[in-house]
């Protein structure tokens, strides 16, 4: 049976969410993100993207690029309330939902719950129900497998979709520029280029043994979607690997106490995460990078998760001390937890042990 999968993605969904919460910042280019110092653009607005903002861009940049530039400080915790509303929109069409972030999503509506005849109208009705339950716009693109969907839903952004049929998936990909392609990166597009590969036409072109020579295993995958193949299934619930969080400071750290506050501050965003989720991680890594961007990580495993919020400070605070005394200024710091696995209860022995053994 041939699939039918809708990629959806919400347009400029961090900026797009500030702008209805806030009518003064409708029709003016919105960066989300950090105004100052080293702050980065984390989402822009249509009407700064036509400056050439974009999202990872330094918010000095951005700013000399767009002087009317209105900068907002993310709400993640109002972007994920967001994103939950949508999903739930998306399941009552289909079990069959992959998020891939809080703002894009795979679904396989071969055989959707409403009862639809087709994917386009199915994408149309679920569009239409975003707008009326968040107030917000999605795009959308429609096709029998995921690569071709994902292409297709960045077609006619913003508030737009686009169906590539059955047949038609080889000569929708021939007129692309590579770069376009899901996976294919700004260094793959560059040796590419030095290889006469600039649009889909010119990867088909290429056999596959010529393209496992120079791209080794990736070169399967160049020849499938240069033809527009892609037999990856929707795979809903993917299992989360691991819950992070870091921050990139204005002012560089210079004392060890200043440090451990930053590292404290990190554990207690992945704690939270873990607190919702009721899930914990075996696996505490640390991240440090210097005001010379050199980039330092150390890790500690436990014979189960971390069992509570102090326990999870103890242990950050340990690794990080271990890099003592600081070279340098720090601009960046990081917690991870690893290894996941369901939040324990501390009064069992086990974990007990384990947390002994951690303090």
């Amino acid at each position: 049976m041939t699939r039918k999968i809708i990629h959806v993605d919400m347009d400029a969904f961090f900026a797009s969410v500030e702008q209805r919460d806030a009518p003064e910042l409708r029709g003016r280019p919105v960066a989300v993100g950090g105004s100052s110092g080293r702050g980065v653009v984390a989402a822009a607005s249509y009407e700064a993207r036509r400056f050439g903002v974009r999202s990872a861009m330094p918010s000095a940049r951005a700013i000399r690029q767009c002087p009317e530039l209105v900068f907002v400080r993310p709400r993640f915790d109002v972007y994920r309330a967001v994103s939950q509303q949508i999903r739930a929109i998306f399941h009552s069409y289909t079990p069959l939902v992959e998020p891939l972030s809080l703002d894009e999503a795979y679904l396989d509506v071969t055989e959707n719950l409403a009862g639809l005849p087709s994917a386009t109208e199915t994408a149309l009705e679920i569009r239409r129900r975003i707008r009326e339950e968040t107030g917000l716009t999605a795009s959308a693109g429609i096709s029998y497998n995921k690569f071709l969907a994902k292409l297709a839903s960045d077609a006619n952004k913003p508030d737009g979709q686009c169906v590539i049929p059955p047949g038609a998936g080889e000569a929708f990909v021939a007129k692309l520029e590579v770069g376009r392609f899901h996976g294919i990166g700004p260094r793959t597009v560059e040796k590419m280029a030095g290889l006469g590969i600039h649009t889909g036409a010119d990867l088909r072109a290429k056999e596959l043994p010529w393209l496992r020579a120079h791209f080794g295993k990736s070169g399967e995958w160049y020849h499938r979607v240069a033809r527009g193949e892609d037999h990856r299934a929707v795979t809903p619930d993917r299992v989360r690997k691991s819950s992070g969080s870091e921050t990139t400071y204005a002012t560089n750290l210079t004392t060890p106490d200043a440090v451990e506050d930053g590292i404290r501050a990190m554990a207690d965003d992945v704690w939270a995460w873990c607190e919702r989720m009721r899930s914990s991680g075996r696996t505490v890594t640390t991240k440090i990078r210097f005001a010379d961007f050199r980039t330092l990580t150390r890790s500690r495993s436990l014979a189960e998760p971390v069992g509570d919020r102090e326990t999870l400070h103890a242990i950050a605070v340990e690794l990080v001390r271990g890099l003592y005394p600081l070279p340098m200024g720090v601009r960046l710091l990081g917690v991870t937890l690893s290894n996941l696995g369901p939040l324990p209860d501390p009064a069992t022995p086990g974990v007990q042990m384990a947390l002994d053994l951690a303090r």
